[in-house]
């Protein structure tokens, strides 16, 4: 058995999703509501017979990936490259301040223009998929035929769902990205396939609160 199973966990709730805060690479950490979404992902995670945890090291995702750790007795692998997209200036406002103070950058975020980069050091949407292509292409060839959680944020869920669907980084999302809902995915030389997506059923409620 090669195929290596991905259960992609976006972060716990902060009060800057509450808001519809632009984050980014910015470290804040989770709410209240954000840990007890942590504690309610570990529960229902730990009778997996999971390989490796692995984390962004930003300490939203870093604390929800510790709750199940602490439950599984495993180890965080954090890695840098699983980070949100970083949005340069934009990082701090409301996506209603973005569309107010720099509406032309926002129309073609907007649009998902594959090569805009974010103004003030921001990532284009295509440099922020291939960062995180290659990181979890390497966790996949580490792990073979093994379950590997991975906790990261919404845009990374994002890339990783199209790339798994075949639907271009382009294209409106239509499928949902809610706090510490558990996603599945398959890779088998190379071939990437969805099994399950959104599972909150360990959730009360959970926000989806990125654009499309």
């Amino acid at each position: 058995m090669t195929a290596t199973r991905l259960c992609l966990v976006r972060h716990g709730e902060t009060a800057w999703n509450a808001e519809r805060r632009i984050q980014g690479q910015l470290d804040v950490p989770l709410s209240p509501v954000g840990q007890a979404q942590a504690r309610a992902a570990a529960a229902v995670l730990q009778d997996q017979a999971i390989a490796a945890i692995y984390s962004s090291d930003l300490v939203r995702a870093l604390r929800t990936a510790e709750a199940a750790a602490a439950r599984l007795g495993l180890p965080v692998h954090r890695r840098a490259d699983l980070r949100e997209r970083h949005y340069g200036v934009l990082q701090t406002l409301t996506y209603a301040e973005f569309a107010e103070r720099h509406p032309q950058a926002f129309a073609r975020f907007q649009a998902r223009e594959e090569d805009f980069a974010l103004p003030g050091g921001g990532e284009s949407l295509r440099e922020f998929a291939e960062r995180v292509y290659a990181c979890v292409d390497a966790i996949v060839a580490a792990h073979p035929g093994g379950r590997v959680l991975l906790f990261t944020h919404g845009g990374v869920l994002d890339v990783l769902h199209r790339r798994a669907s075949g639907k271009p980084l382009s294209a409106r999302r239509d499928f949902e990205i809610p706090n510490t809902a558990l996603n599945w995915l398959e890779v088998e030389r190379g071939a990437w396939r969805l099994l399950s997506w959104a599972d909150r059923s360990h959730l009360g409620e959970a926000l989806d609160e990125l654009p499309g």
